[in-house]
């Protein structure tokens, strides 16, 4: 929970004490609590202990779980409500709820939304970086690379490729409001394929590697395979942040660093981060 120095304490009070019901435990609160357990920031923690317990039984606490995670495997936000007396339930949240835990004193709400995954179209040094430090920032990554040249001399194992073409796993696995298609082959024989589906769908987050000339040729192409103005508007290219990348691992740190700033827009709105392209 913490590093280390807290859990020793929690785990005595959880086996010795032995709640029925959903415990809040503070720690950091007093001065003698920042002696005892030290804890390096200088603040406070606050944490439920919830035994499994508190649902009526073992059998429909497992039920509970199962269920928590079926609808996050579905694509669908979730929420919890846990009270003090034991009370927990699954509810679907409304429009305006944002993920995280909000508690009253009596009753903990925690929103869930369901992973963000990425595609990755094309397989080179600047998807490779991107899938590792994408991977370490949480996201889920699959690899597209459909070309038998490029894939057949892939030389990183612990990144799988998918060699299906982009538009297909787009319609299948890539087409919902947590989801994001980057297009980094540098060929618009399967970037573009990936484009167009990725844009007429309610990915949070569309871009795609290239130059301000590149960037610009490749949104007239678009428009003219019958991309709308408005869907458009969606695509962040060149992408990333704006930063003296050159590297390959330096433009997949501008571009993670793009996604992990769209993803967090996300979660609080619900809303896709707007391009800064899109005028």
């Amino acid at each position: 929970m913490s590093g280390g120095c807290l859990e020793e304490d929690l785990l005595r009070r959880t086996v010795e004490e032995g709640a029925d019901y959903p415990l809040v435990v503070d720690y950091g609160i007093t001065d003698s609590d920042r002696d005892d357990f030290q804890l390096p920031c200088g603040g406070c923690i606050r944490l439920m202990v919830e035994p499994l317990g508190a649902v009526a039984s073992a059998n429909s606490a497992l039920e509970h779980v199962r269920q928590l995670a079926e609808t996050l495997k579905s694509r669908q936000p979730v929420s919890r409500r846990v009270s003090l007396q034991g009370i927990v339930e699954l509810e679907m949240p409304g429009p305006t709820a944002r993920p995280g835990i909000v508690f009253d004193g009596e009753e903990l709400l925690q929103t869930l939304q369901p992973e963000c995954r990425l595609l990755l179209i094309g397989a080179g040094e600047v998807a490779r970086y991107v899938a590792e430090f994408a991977t370490a920032a949480d996201f889920t990554v699959t690899l597209c690379e459909p070309r038998e040249a490029f894939s057949s001399g892939w030389g990183y194992p612990h990144l799988p490729l998918d060699r299906r073409l982009p538009d297909d796993l787009v319609a299948e696995s890539f087409n919902d409001s947590w989801c994001g298609v980057l297009a980094l082959a540098h060929d618009p024989r399967i970037d573009d394929m990936g484009l167009l589906a990725a844009l007429q769908s309610p990915a949070f987050y569309v871009g795609a590697m290239g130059s301000k000339r590149t960037s610009d040729t490749r949104r007239e192409r678009l428009l003219s395979l019958g991309i709308s103005e408005a869907d458009l508007q969606h695509l962040r290219a060149p992408i990333g942040i704006n930063i003296p990348s050159k590297t390959p691992a330096e433009i997949a740190i501008s571009i993670v660093a793009d996604l992990i700033t769209a993803r967090h827009h996300l979660r609080i709105t619900h809303e896709p981060c707007p391009s800064p392209f899109g005028k």
